[in-house]
């Protein structure tokens, strides 16, 4: 790192205006007693929004009202680069980045831009004092390179056509709109997204239910599924509907209900892994019975995995064979202490 000095040019004083002094005040307030000193990057910063750049009496005034020796706020400043310790362009200091993704992408061309526009020498003002410019490692854009950064805000997918324009845009006082300039969305490729198009990936149709709702099916595939829910109750079988298995967003749903059979669901918390919140969840999404769990195959499970988010539990607990001895009206070790209350996880509120 470059040897960082204070320029040899300094104001005669420095003050918040009545704002900022505010604010700041505010900001020493967030810690505790004889801590003050860890606002002291935030109130330099704000002294060099204030300013432009952070001056000898600044440092000295941020000093003072932090309680430091003004040798620890002048080693503060000097060591960080975000801070400029020389006048810098009042309506414009430009940082363009320089690291290897923007190089490759033509920062060098953004750099000639700087140069005959502005100045030839980083740093150093133009003619009218209004832009200064400088090279800068990665600012954290590299999907949207080459940009610039200028204050918080950065200039993406740029090409020296439209830096000058924007340069010239700002030298006017015209209103300049961060983000990508060839109307890029996000980080996203050029083209548009590529990845997660399918409304159904995030709406809920893919899977046709909500937490605490009913399954909300189609209105042409409605008299088909009523069909369908004489299905399972806790010593009957039940016969798997053709859910698409082979193809579509439906593959591996296994049989789901609109609502418990006779209006009784079997209590599922009976079964080791199922407490109060999981029951919840499996009831929304239309499992209200031992039956239902023990017919379940391989795509079922990973089906009710990737929509409940249980990744591997179904199968590491043994519900479904915990299930098929539910189901035909027998009891296990584990359903016999839920039913006599001796499993706290199984009550009413609990975690799991």
């Amino acid at each position: 790192m470059s040897v960082r000095r204070l320029h040899s040019e300094q104001p005669e004083s420095f003050e918040f205006s009545a704002e900022n002094l505010e604010w700041a005040r505010n900001v020493i307030g967030r810690y505790p007693e004889g801590r003050q000193a860890s606002a002291v990057i935030p109130l330099l910063m704000r002294a060099q929004e204030q300013e432009g750049w952070v001056t000898q009496p600044a440092i000295e005034y941020v000093a003072d009202m932090l309680s430091m020796p003004y040798i620890r706020v002048l080693e503060v400043a000097t060591f960080y680069t975000q801070f400029q310790l020389q006048p810098v362009g009042k309506k414009a200091h430009i940082q363009v980045c320089g690291t290897t993704p923007c190089r490759l992408r033509g920062a060098g061309e953004l750099i000639r831009v700087c140069k005959n526009k502005i100045s030839a020498k980083p740093f150093a003002l133009s003619q009218d004092g209004d832009f200064s410019w400088e090279e800068v490692e990665c600012a954290g854009a590299c999907v949207n390179a080459p940009m610039i950064q200028i204050s918080k805000d950065t200039y993406e997918d740029l090409t020296p056509e439209i830096f000058e324009e924007l340069i010239d845009r700002i030298a006017t006082g015209e209103a300049v709109t961060p983000g990508s300039q060839i109307g890029r969305q996000g980080s996203a490729p050029v083209d548009g997204p590529v990845t997660l198009t399918d409304p159904s990936l995030y709406d809920g149709s893919r899977v046709k239910w909500g937490l605490g709702a009913e399954i909300n099916e189609p209105e042409e595939e409605a008299e088909e599924g009523a069909k369908q829910e004489a299905a399972p109750n806790k010593t009957g079988d039940a016969s798997k509907p053709d859910n698409g298995a082979d193809s579509g967003p439906d593959r591996g749903m296994p049989v789901l209900l609109r609502e418990p059979l006779d209006g009784k669901a079997d209590n599922l918390k009976e079964i080791s892994g199922v407490g109060p919140k999981i029951e919840q969840k499996l009831n929304g999404v239309g499992v209200f019975h031992f039956a239902q769990i023990a017919q379940w195959t391989d795509e079922n499970i990973a089906f009710i995995d990737s929509q409940l988010a249980f990744r591997g539990r179904i199968a590491r607990e043994n519900w479904i064979e915990q299930a098929k001895v539910l189901a035909s009206g027998a009891e296990t070790d584990f359903s016999k202490r839920v039913q006599a209350g001796a499993v706290s996880s199984s009550k009413s509120g609990g975690d799991a």
